[in-house]
């Protein structure tokens, strides 16, 4: 028996022109990651989607402790625009300077890093939260006008890192180049966090130091031992540490230690990424706000908040924006034109990536508590002028990739010269 099929008429298959959607689709994929200035656009669209999340999570997180604490449950969300505002213009303007001139700022910004982390130690300008003397305020702990030197520090360092190695190119091969001055300066900051008893920066910039030796071909030997040196000073800074920073290594290492104290805050969280399922329970609608995360659930819990109200999809997707971030972060370092652009791109990379990676292992239960906050994301006006900062440097490096720089010469010469507005006075000669 013959198996009739439907006719088809000649010259049309459906398979085809599946096939050639996805073929189509596919082409200007990669025909729109070849524009010159796709990677500006990979960098700051995954930027500005986190920000954009960072405030609508900011208002849900921290309603109740705002009102709890100062009687208005939009306190933090109106702070935090004030400061994302300055953070953007900052960004701006980092975007807007040519890595030579940032290349020309480095050793001012690390003088002004290590001499606001000093002012941490006067009495009546440091004050410290969560054990932490990290904080500069004028006008008292409660005034607007309060700064935390040490998330500039991580941009310092890497501005002046990238400059110093880079001033010495041709003499990296040579261990004594390679290290002096960079890494005495660096140990010097990092020796200044460490007194401020912020052990969770202290470890992000030694981990910028490592990626910046790394980036500049340093031998295996001297980047295994710098790690070493640095694992033992940390082993001793905990075994001499404060109790609270025992506390949570212990309660860490033994999950089931002192439920409603030291271990209450990392189980909470993860009870929120629980309930949130796959979809969440609602936007504003997280139980563990209302103080079963103390008081971090706008800062450095805010993921543990997504996951609750927004569930597993929204915490993916945060997840996939950092990853798109940190791609074009490394596409620019490997095209960007000059050895400071590299180094500096690589560099602000490594620091935002690992700063994400780190905070969400502690969300997670995976690393003890530390105290990173989640860029773009957490409550934080220090951390936020930082890393927008830090993503303007990375499209001042975009901008200068050979590709990039011809494109945009290209298109100031289409647009023509800028006219320039004149007024001829009445009764006066225009040649005089």
């Amino acid at each position: 028996m013959a198996i009739l099929t439907p006719s088809r008429p000649p010259g049309k298959d459906p398979g085809r022109s599946v096939r050639s959607a996805d073929a189509s689709v596919t082409d200007r994929a990669s025909g729109w990651l070849t524009h010159p200035m796709a990677d500006v656009a990979l960098v700051l669209v995954p930027t500005a989607i986190l920000v954009g999340l960072g405030i609508l999570m900011v208002w849900s997180a921290s309603t109740v402790i705002g009102y709890q604490k100062f009687d208005n449950a939009l306190f933090f969300v109106q702070r935090h625009l004030v400061f994302l505002t300055i953070a953007l213009v900052a960004g701006v303007v980092a975007s807007r300077t040519s890595t030579q001139r940032l290349r020309s700022l480095g050793w001012l910004l690390y003088v002004l890093a290590a001499f606001a982390l000093l002012l941490t130690f006067v009495p009546g300008l440091g004050y410290g939260v969560g054990g932490n003397k990290n904080w500069l305020a004028l006008g008292g702990p409660s005034s607007m006008l309060r700064f935390q030197p040490s998330e500039v520090a991580k941009l310092a360092l890497v501005v002046w890192g990238a400059s110093v190695l880079a001033n010495k190119r041709r003499l990296l091969d040579q261990p004594k180049h390679l290290l002096v001055p960079f890494l005495p300066f660096s140990l010097l900051l990092i020796g200044l966090v460490v007194l401020q008893h912020d052990l969770g920066t202290a470890m992000i910039m030694g981990a910028i130091v490592m990626a910046i030796l790394w980036c500049v071909g340093a031998p295996w030997r001297i980047l295994g031992s710098i790690f070493a040196l640095v694992a033992a000073g940390v082993g001793i800074l905990l075994a001499t540490g404060n109790q609270s920073r025992l506390a949570r290594i212990f309660g860490f290492l033994d999950p089931s230690a002192d439920p409603t104290g030291v271990n209450h805050q990392p189980m909470q969280a993860l009870y929120g990424l629980a309930t949130g399922g796959w979809l969440g329970v609602g936007l504003g609608r997280s139980r563990q706000k209302w103080g079963s995360l103390a008081d971090a659930p706008h800062t450095d819990y805010v993921l543990a908040v997504i996951g609750e109200e927004l569930g597993v999809v929204a915490t993916l997707i945060v997840f996939a924006l950092f990853l798109v971030l940190a791609w074009g972060g490394v596409r620019i370092a490997l095209r960007t034109g000059t050895f400071f652009g590299r180094l500096v791109a690589a560099s602000v990379t490594a620091w935002l990536l690992l700063q994400a990676l780190i905070n969400m292992m502690v969300v997670l239960r995976m690393l003890p508590v530390l105290g990173v906050p989640l860029p773009f994301l957490s409550y934080g006006s220090s951390s936020m002028l930082a890393n927008l900062a830090a993503v303007g440097i990375l499209v001042a490096c975009a901008r200068e990739e050979p590709q990039a720089l011809a494109w945009l010469k290209r298109r100031a010469a289409a647009r023509g010269p800028r006219r320039r507005l004149s007024m001829v006075l009445p009764g006066r000669n225009r040649d005089k």
